[in-house]
């Protein structure tokens, strides 16, 4: 089972940026594709963004579209966003996923079909 560890969360004011990492460790990285999702008080986990294994297909939520970008570096066991124009409804704490590409044949958006998941980091955007 792949270890999942997020970073570069914090406190932005609108329209700002930030870029989060999640570093992934005991598995082989390139076997997964990898997701971010996002929770906010109240408000059940959804989907952001989501890469395949090789870094080619990327899909995003309609509300992040423009602003944010996932990428990945297999050679570091890393996969990124980048979160520009960021808004006050950007405030969740934010996870990255794993899912076996053995079992997902295409890139899974939805939570159910991830296999590991990262503790999350906060971000928060004020007004």
């Amino acid at each position: 089972q792949v270890q999942l560890v997020e970073s570069g969360g914090g406190y932005v004011q609108a329209g700002g940026s930030l870029r989060l990492s999640c570093a992934a460790s005991g598995r082989t990285f390139s076997s997964y594709h990898m997701g971010w999702f996002r929770q906010a008080p109240g408000k059940e986990r959804e989907f952001v963004a989501a890469i395949n294994w090789r870094g080619s297909i990327t899909y995003y939520t309609d509300s992040v579209k423009g602003r944010f970008t996932i990428s990945r570096d297999n050679a570091r066991n890393t996969v990124y966003l980048q979160m520009n124009s960021l808004r006050p409804e950007d405030t969740a704490v934010y996870y990255c996923a794993a899912a076996s590409i053995i079992r997902n044949t295409q890139v899974p958006g939805t939570a159910k079909q991830y296999d590991a998941w990262g503790q999350g980091t906060q971000v928060t955007v004020s007004s």
